[in-house]
């Protein structure tokens, strides 16, 4: 007998080919993974770069909250399955939270909803709300997320320029006036990531008034609620009158509360998204770790003034970055709320080279990282995204060695 296994057939077998569904087909190439792998380069070689890139907190949780955590993962009844739509005592800590800061009245039992974290929810909402000829309206430039859990939901996305709210507002009725079918959905983020754009509680308003007339469903990302400066405070989407009845909204503690890992998030509003997203959620999650959820109440109940006092150091922060970019001749508004700051590249490089080699030059002659705009869509490129996640002195040495990448760099031009 032959030792062969195909002793009639002396042809090789053709490569196994593995073949992805068409939705992953749609993503385009991660529009940060150079950066990110030079950045993996310097640091395993060595390299002290300064990361002003992801808008990752460094700054830890409160001591009482991480004590709360270590009390309950010692209660061994803490490590079972839980329910997906989070512990009862944590959706009413939120509801008490919106009635207490906003003055909305939430029933935590239909309209609150924890999610592992505010990206994954609204990823699973999209799932929820979005299918095949479905068209969402997503705010431009755009944090992935907003275009791409579209898409994996097969929906198509149409993306209207944010800098100026009203034209915005008016550009939005535009479309759903003249494309058929009309939108399914509109996502709105402020303050918003990545531009830092702001808006007064009459926006929120329109927005109501805009959906009601043409059936759109609403998802607010107020991922930055938490952080504001100079005496702003950001809106909630569900503050304006009927809010509810058109949209939901998602909220992270990742921000102000220093709890990005901890993958802390929930959804308020409508009762039938919210009930639709909990359809989503029972068949592809068990709820997260009970122990995480004790430790988060006590971080709603407990930690107002533990909020401000991280909006008092990202403010900190950021009147370092700015004012030593308006010392290199930059232009850059200092933004009002959220964790970056939005800057516009000077013209005399732009017209030498694209927002994301500007980045890699600044990564690979000057070891400081930072976001290029083009990476949020066509309407960023000219502009970097600059995190707040490093203290005033890290963030000083980083604009001196920008100026000094700069001089090198011209001197090399010239």
């Amino acid at each position: 007998m032959s030792d062969s296994p195909n002793p009639t057939n002396d042809k090789q077998d053709p490569p196994f080919e593995v073949q992805f569904a068409q939705r992953v087909y749609r993503l385009p190439p991660y529009m940060f993974g150079r950066i990110n792998a030079l950045l993996y380069d310097k640091r395993v070689a060595g390299n002290d770069v300064i990361d002003m890139g992801m808008g990752n907190p460094s700054d830890p949780p409160a001591d009482y909250v991480m004590e709360k955590m270590c009390e309950a993962v010692k209660d061994l009844r803490n490590h079972g399955y839980s329910k997906s739509n989070g512990i009862r005592n944590l959706r009413r800590e939120v509801s008490a939270k919106y009635l207490k800061k906003y003055g909305v009245r939430l029933d935590p039992e239909h309209e609150v909803m924890v999610c592992l974290g505010s990206k994954e929810g609204f990823s699973h909402m999209c799932l929820a709300m979005m299918g095949p000829g479905d068209t969402a309206i997503v705010p431009a430039p755009y944090f992935p997320v907003h275009t791409y859990a579209v898409a994996l939901a097969s929906g198509n996305v149409i993306s209207l320029d944010v800098a100026n709210s009203e034209k915005f507002l008016s550009n939005i009725a535009y479309t759903c006036e003249h494309l058929y079918p009309k939108p399914k959905l509109l996502i709105i983020c402020y303050p918003h990531n990545p531009s830092t754009v702001t808006v007064e509680p009459e926006f929120f308003v329109d927005v109501v008034k805009i959906a009601k007339k043409y059936g759109l469903m609403v998802i607010s990302d107020f991922a930055y609620a938490d952080i504001a400066f100079d005496g702003y405070k950001p809106p909630s989407f569900l503050s304006a009158p009927g809010a509810s009845d058109v949209g939901v909204e998602f909220t992270t503690m990742s921000k102000g509360y220093n709890m990005a890992g901890w993958r802390v998030g929930y959804c308020a509003g409508n009762r039938e998204m919210i009930r639709g997203l909990g359809t989503i959620k029972g068949y592809y999650d068990y709820g997260m770790f009970q122990a995480i959820q004790i430790a988060s109440i006590i971080a709603l109940r407990e930690g107002d003034a533990a909020v401000e006092a991280q909006s008092m150091i990202y403010q900190t922060r950021r009147d370092a970055l700015v004012d030593g970019l308006h010392r290199l001749g930059w232009e850059v508004t200092p933004p009002r709320a959220g964790m970056f700051v939005w800057a516009k590249i000077p013209d005399q490089w732009l017209k030498r080279m694209n927002t994301m080699d500007f980045a890699m030059m600044l990564l690979e002659k000057g070891d400081v990282a930072v976001s290029p705009g083009s990476g949020f869509g066509p309407s960023g490129e000219g502009y970097l995204r600059m995190s707040l996640v490093e203290n005033e002195n890290r963030l000083r040495q980083a604009v001196r060695q920008i100026k000094g990448c700069l001089k090198e760099a011209a001197a090399v031009t010239a």
